[in-house]
């Protein structure tokens, strides 16, 4: 582990210098790049590195913060249920919408792959629309309200099949269930165009060797279209479990958190923390940060697994 560590710094001593080298003969390029580097430090770096020292005081924004050490991070964890559930659910939702989403996406681009040019281009819009609507989630607490108003219990009531409104989110299963599937379809559709991109970048006379050769299309498939789109994979992996990881906004407009604290997120918390309970700054600061980690050492591992130098 040791020289692994010493080797990985080294090379990473030995890539900055010369990227200085460059930098230096290419002063031009990074000065169109320096307001970028500028607001990206202001509104990023900086934030980050605030949370950081707010996550080792006591804060409630009516008193100036107090240095408290790592009284924070041991309450989280050895205290804290909610923190507890609000893991379970954010990791439960990555586990079940990650693979399912990926599925579904490569299926979907593989079909509209195969389509003529003018439907493919309607069948993209459609399939991405949901991505860059916004609160489109949104109506899925509409079709599983509670009352008569809701699109599920008023098809059932006029079928027959129920005689009285059902109150489907406040089961903490359904609740649940919904949650993933507004995930999955508001996602499926963001994935389908990087595939669909990397699908289209393959040369068909790849496909059409292995067929001379003898290939069948599952083994096409395994040697062929899994290699080519690893990078892509890899890419919509470390952004779907980053987006997993801080997810809110779902969670926040459908359910609230609830039933009780059923489908209580990290970030959900977070907020409510910091803007329904009592103000604790400091506390909230101190589960961003093990967000921060835990998206940092996934994306790392995800990069590691995804190089093949």
């Amino acid at each position: 582990m040791k020289e692994f560590f010493s080797k990985y710094v080294s090379l990473r001593k030995h890539n900055a210098q010369v990227a200085w080298k460059k930098a230096k003969k290419s002063k031009m390029c990074y000065a169109f790049l320096a307001p970028y580097a500028i607001l990206f430090t202001l509104f990023y770096v900086v934030p980050v590195v605030i949370s950081i020292f707010y996550s080792f005081t006591y804060y409630n924004i009516l008193e100036k913060p107090r240095f408290i050490g790592l009284a924070n991070y041991i309450s989280l964890i050895l205290e804290d249920d909610i923190f507890l559930i609000g893991i379970k659910n954010t990791l439960m939702i990555a586990i079940i919408t990650g693979p399912l989403g990926y599925i579904m996406s490569f299926l979907f681009a593989w079909l509209i792959n195969e389509l003529p040019r003018w439907v493919r281009s309607i069948a993209v819009i459609v399939f991405y629309a949901p991505s860059i609507a916004g609160n489109c989630y949104v109506i899925f607490s509409v079709f599983f309200r509670g009352d008569a108003y809701g699109y599920v219990n008023a098809f059932l009531m006029n079928l027959g099949i129920i005689d009285v409104p059902i109150a489907w989110l406040e089961s903490a299963w359904i609740a649940r269930i919904v949650i993933v599937v507004a995930m999955t379809w508001r996602w499926t559709g963001y994935n389908t165009i990087f595939y669909l991109a990397g699908l289209q970048n393959i040369d068909d006379s790849i496909y059409e060797a292995a067929r001379i050769d003898g290939a069948n299309i599952f083994q096409q498939f395994r040697k062929i279209t899994i290699p080519l789109l690893r990078p892509i994979i890899l890419l919509t992996t470390i952004t779907s479990i980053n987006g997993t990881l801080q997810l809110f906004a779902e969670t926040q407009n459908i359910t609230s958190g609830g039933p009780g604290n059923a489908t209580i997120t990290l970030s959900n918390y977070i907020y409510k923390l910091s803007f329904v309970y009592v103000p604790q700054f400091g506390y909230a600061s101190t589960i961003a940060f093990i967000v921060l980690i835990m998206v940092a050492v996934l994306a790392f591992a995800q990069m590691k697994m995804g190089d093949t130098r």
